[in-house]
């Protein structure tokens, strides 16, 4: 058994990351921005604030894995927190030292590659909100990849993420979108968290980033 802190505990991936750890029988510390809000099934509950290291640090203390769901996807005001985040993640686990946990990032899918010289955020058409966050992901995603003191990892996901069934079954890859058997690239919010808590029992991807996609 792990012990687990969520940062995000409260956004949609956030939650299944918690509800699927919980499941596999980890202790999980639930990191939100307002405890009174939060009714999800960690055994702790934690105020903190991703963007001051000082209190990643004391987050982190006593864990084994610190997992990043800060994304874009609540809207403009969390799109700036995606890379500047991902700085303060890191030193706030520096001041850790060797106690430092596991970090492990929820990624985008804007940097995948879909051919050669091409990356999804290429793809013609593309809302300037979506552009936006995608870039912001590669931006941190850049950032963690200059990182060599602290064990990361980022866990891109499809194409396409939304709620859906858990299956337990998903296909990994690291810088190439990956696509169904049906041709879509797609992975359901729960089956990602299923990849993730895998990805914490069994480390395969440390210092790395790889993506999860439906069978």
């Amino acid at each position: 058994m792990a012990r687990i802190a969520v940062i995000g505990a409260n956004g949609t991936i956030g939650s299944a990351v918690v509800t699927e750890a919980v499941a596999r029988g980890h202790e999980v510390v639930a990191v939100v921005r307002d405890p009174d809000r939060y009714h999800g099934g960690a055994a702790a509950v934690e105020r903190g604030d991703v963007l001051d290291p000082a209190d990643v640090a004391r987050l982190a203390a006593g864990c084994d894995v610190l997992v990043s769901a800060v994304g874009g996807g609540d809207g403009p005001g969390h799109l700036a927190l995606i890379e500047p985040a991902a700085r303060s993640l890191v030193e706030g686990l520096r001041a850790l030292g060797g106690d430092a946990p596991r970090l492990i990032a929820i990624g985008g899918a804007g940097s995948l590659e879909t051919a050669p010289g091409l990356r999804l955020w290429d793809t013609p058409g593309l809302p300037q909100p979506i552009l936006q966050i995608m870039h912001a992901h590669g931006a941190a995603l850049d950032y963690y990849r200059t990182v060599s003191d602290v064990r990361w990892t980022v866990l891109s996901p499809a194409a396409e993420i939304e709620p859906g069934e858990r299956t337990g079954l998903y296909r990994t890859g690291l810088e190439q979108l990956l696509t169904s058997a049906a041709g879509r690239s797609w992975i359901s919010v729960p089956d990602y968290a299923v990849a993730l808590v895998d990805e914490i029992e069994q480390p395969e991807h440390i210092g790395e980033r790889f993506t999860c996609c439906a069978l």
